[in-house]
């Protein structure tokens, strides 16, 4: 069987920003919070968010005093995240890298990887990241990840989904393949009467698994909650993995 293609530069772009951006930024203010509470965090503390995106994390927790660290692969996302904190009045050092090699070793107080920022490589690759995040952290320092919860999402699997926006349209086709947790997507997006093609996949891990990888790389206490730091449960669309180094 063919490796599934996965087209970050297809992926994250300007499309993404469309019909996502204004949807997720609404939720930011509350999602910051979830991560305050859950990660302990104070101001002056040194924070990293991991695969950033367009800085709707870390410009917030910049806003509550941190100091931010946004790391991401898609300089479009890095540019947007740069001119909402300058609207915001905040500071933050973004970042254009590749998760897999980090360059602070023992630097962070708290690691952020939030909305499924994980999750898009190889297995191997995916379990050199979370090396990464523990070895940047310092000692006793906390990591949060933000993921879909694998065991709702098998039962209540949709094979397709559709987001509409002013006429326009984003249509994802799923696949699941369950030899290896990985949610293949071929994603079609029809936007100013034109359609164009992305493919891109997920891993999905059952919290066992992800505990035990996270135990490999470095990390204590790990434990899982589900969405906004409630009980997980077999219903949970999200799950939060909160672990110590």
């Amino acid at each position: 069987m063919s490796e599934p293609r996965f087209d970050a530069e297809g992926l994250f772009d300007d499309d993404y920003l469309y019909f996502f951006a204004e949807h997720l930024d609404a939720r930011s203010d509350a999602e910051a919070e979830v991560v305050w509470q859950l990660l302990d965090l104070q101001p002056g503390m040194e924070v990293l968010d991991l695969a950033c995106g367009h800085g709707r994390i870390s410009n917030r927790l910049a806003r509550r005093g941190c100091r931010v660290t946004g790391l991401d692969s898609s300089r479009l996302f890095l540019d947007r995240a740069r001119q909402d904190a300058d609207t915001l009045g905040v500071t933050v050092d973004y970042v254009h890298g590749d998760m897999r090699r980090l360059p602070w070793p023992d630097r962070f107080d708290r690691v952020v990887s939030w909305f499924t920022a994980f999750g898009y490589f190889s297995d191997p690759e995916n379990q050199r990241v979370l090396v990464q995040a523990a070895a940047a952290l310092k000692p006793g320092g906390k990591i949060a990840l933000d993921l879909n919860n694998h065991t709702a999402v098998v039962r209540t699997y949709q094979t397709s989904t559709l987001v509409e926006r002013n006429g326009d349209l984003l249509i994802d086709r799923h696949h699941l393949d369950v030899l290896t947790s990985t949610n293949v997507v071929n994603r079609t997006i029809i936007r100013d009467g034109r359609a164009r093609s992305v493919p891109y996949f997920v891993r999905m891990f059952a919290f066992t698994e992800l505990r035990d990888w996270m135990l490999a790389a470095g990390f204590t206490a790990v434990h899982a909650l589900g969405a906004d730091g409630t009980a997980l449960t077999i219903d949970s669309r999200r799950m939060i993995v909160v672990a110590e180094r």
